[in-house]
Parts: C-alpha cells; sequence; structure tokens
C-alpha cells in the first residue's frame, strides 16, 4: 500500500465549527483536552405525542400543523432532526434540537402548544402530558 510522510498540518478541524478564531497553535486542541465533533452539536431528543392524527389532509403539509409547531419550537432551538411517527392513530413527533438545554420538557410543550389552535385543524394539539425528554427514531 502506497504511503507519504505527513510534513504539515496540525489536529485542528479542516473547517470552522463554532467560531472562527485565527491561526492558533497546532497542539492547542490537545493541550485543551477538548473533544472535537465534526458531525455538529450536542443534540437534546424529546417526544411530542399529539392527541389526533397527523396524517390528515392540510395537517402534514407546509402551511399545516405539524409545520406551525415546528416553527414555534425553533423559536429558541434549532431542530436537527425530526420524525413523525404514527401510533395508533395519535402521532408522536420525535425531535432531535440543539442547543442542549433550549428547552425543559414544560418549556417545549409550552412553545408548541402555540400552534394548538393553528394550521387549519383546530382539535389537534399537544396535551401537557404528552411531552417526553426522550425520542426514538426507526429507520436511521
Amino acid at each position: 500500500m502506497a504511503q507519504f510522510t505527513k510534513t504539515n498540518g496540525t489536529t485542528q478541524p479542516v473547517f470552522a465549527l463554532d467560531v472562527a478564531n485565527g491561526s492558533i497553535s497546532g497542539t492547542a486542541n490537545v493541550a485543551a483536552g477538548g473533544p472535537v465533533q465534526p458531525a455538529g452539536p450536542k443534540l437534546a431528543f424529546f417526544s411530542l405525542q399529539a392527541d389526533a392524527s397527523l396524517a390528515s389532509t392540510g395537517v402534514g403539509n407546509a402551511t399545516g400543523y405539524l409545520n406551525n409547531v415546528l416553527q414555534a419550537i425553533q423559536q429558541n432551538a434549532t431542530i436537527a432532526m425530526y420524525q413523525v411517527k404514527p401510533t395508533s392513530g395519535y402521532d408522536i413527533i420525535n425531535l432531535a434540537i440543539y442547543p442542549v438545554g433550549a428547552y425543559t420538557t414544560a418549556t417545549l410543550v409550552t412553545a408548541a402548544q402555540t400552534a394548538n389552535s393553528t394550521g387549519g385543524l383546530t382539535t389537534t394539539g399537544i396535551p401537557t402530558a404528552n411531552v417526553a425528554a426522550n425520542a426514538t427514531f426507526t429507520n436511521l
């Protein structure tokens, strides 16, 4: 197998993750003992269970209830990924958001509930008891 001797470079990430900190020592991250995470930030996981199906016409589309819930949550955090999982007529919205600590279960459901009467389906909502600080994503 062909190989070559490395003559330059550092152990720093090849792109700016959080800050544009300019030229720093090549071993600065080793001395600091910090993790290098090029895949993205640490995520917080939540699940929200609606009190009705989100598969109805107009509910899951770009101007519907689901979009309004996601937009309300993104007022204080960024949704890295989400999945709507049908469960016996009631759909669960699994979320991975950052930054960690942007929401507690209580503040997350409060944000989501701002969409309870919007998006064309006023009977759908997320009851306060239907939020959990975990999520199970399938088919990842």
